[in-house]
Formats: structure tokens, sequence, C-alpha cells
């Protein structure tokens, strides 16, 4: 019940989309109506591996921040059961597995907690089931072609929904946390952050690039770690 507004929302954009010509039914017309996804065997260089190894760095923080914010969502804490060590591990080994038949990386996604915030689904089980229904509809190729289809704007619009209900679940993590975040160390730490993420920062080196979200992971560690932290000196009072 709780998907209808958010499917009406798609259905009411891709509408207006075609009102105003913003729309494209080639492929989907051209797309067959069932087919095995192409998988392609992996090619070792050093060259992109020497390029991606310090990439890594940021969805493994990107890991740990979607842990602690699925964790404030559902009320239950990923860190200590199963651990925060073997959530990184199945990251790990799924991307691998995906990789080695061509599939994209099967890190986490901070938008799908904005989901599950928006839905209330919190049993794993409804995670495992859409894993095995997604699996089985990419070989249905008329579905993929029309998700494709939808208009870039009617994507975007369901991203801001999703990524600002993230932001908003990290923000209230720090709050029922205890943190000020009007103290000037949290204040330059925080906003950075939300900044150079949204903002589209990007630092380039030659060919290495980072930006968006990696960038400002990368950035909030540092800062937390260079950034001197406020001595909070406590008086007693003695009273006669």
């Amino acid at each position: 019940i709780r998907l209808i507004p958010i499917m009406s929302g798609i259905a009411v954009g891709y509408l207006c989309a075609i009102g105003l010509g913003i729309h494209d039914f080639s492929k989907v017309a051209a797309a067959p109506w069932f087919g095995v996804p192409d998988f392609v065997f992996p090619e070792f260089r050093w060259e992109a591996i020497l390029f991606i190894i310090p990439i890594t760095l940021a969805p493994a923080i990107e890991h740990f921040g979607d842990i602690i914010a699925i964790s404030s969502v559902t009320g239950k804490d990923f860190l200590k059961d199963p651990g925060i060590k073997s959530t990184m591990l199945g990251d790990g080994i799924a991307t691998m597995l995906a990789s080695f038949i061509g599939g994209p990386p099967n890190t986490t996604y901070s938008e799908v907690t904005g989901a599950v915030a928006l839905t209330r689904a919190f049993n794993p089980g409804v995670m495992t089931w859409a894993a095995i229904w997604a699996i089985v509809l990419s070989c249905v190729n008329k579905l993929g072609a029309f998700l494709s289809s939808i208009p870039v704007p009617v994507m975007g619009g369901i991203m801001i929904l999703l990524f600002g209900a993230i932001m908003v679940v990290g923000l209230n993590t720090l709050v029922r946390a205890g943190e000020d975040l009007m103290e000037p160390r949290n204040l330059a730490v925080v906003a950075l952050i939300i900044i150079f993420g949204v903002g589209g920062m990007t630092f380039n080196i030659g060919s290495f690039r980072l930006g968006g979200i990696g960038l400002a992971a990368v950035t909030g560690v540092l800062l937390n770690l260079f950034l001197p932290r406020a001595v909070h000196v406590h008086k007693k009072v003695k009273s006669e």
C-alpha cells in the first residue's frame, strides 16, 4: 500500500513527459519479450586495477554509513548483529561474483535505505524475494527496455525523494546520538559533506577522479580525523 504514492508519482510524471514529447518507445518496440542477459567474463588489466584500488575506499565508507542508517530506520543494530565485518564481507563477495559475469557492483545503495524508510518494509525476507524477482524479471527484455525508457526528469524526481530521505535519516541519527550540530567542528564537517555530495564537487589528479558521494565520504573521514575536538571544561561548584 505504501508503494502506491511512489508508483503514482512515476505514472503521473511519465504521462506528463509523454505530453511534453520527452519519451522514446523505439527501444521498447525493438526489444524481444524474453532473453538471457549478456554475460561477459572479466578482463584483468593493471591500469584498471591500480585506478580502482583508491576508489574502493568510497563505497567502503558508504557501506558503513548505510549500515548505521538502516539500523536507525529499522531499530535494529546491524553493527552488532550480524556485525560490520560480516556485512562488508558479503558486500565484497557479491560484488566479485557480479563482476565475474559482467554485472554491476552489488555494493549497498543509499537510496534503498530511503525506500525502506518510506515503505517501512523492515523484514529482510522482503529484500530476498525482491532480489529473486529482480533476477527473474531481468530475463523479460520488454520490461527492462520500458524501465530504461522512463525519462530522466521523472527518475530525477524519484531520486530527489530517495536521496533526500537518506540524508534526513543520517541527520536524525546524529541528533538522536546527542551530537550538537551547531558546534563549529560538527558544523564544518556536516556542511562540507553535504555541499561536496550534493553540489557535484570533483577532485582530479591526472586520470584519477573522485567526486559525489565518494568525495563527500572521504572528506568527512579526513575532517573528522584532523579537526581538533572541542575541550569541555566542567567546573564543580561547592556550596557551603
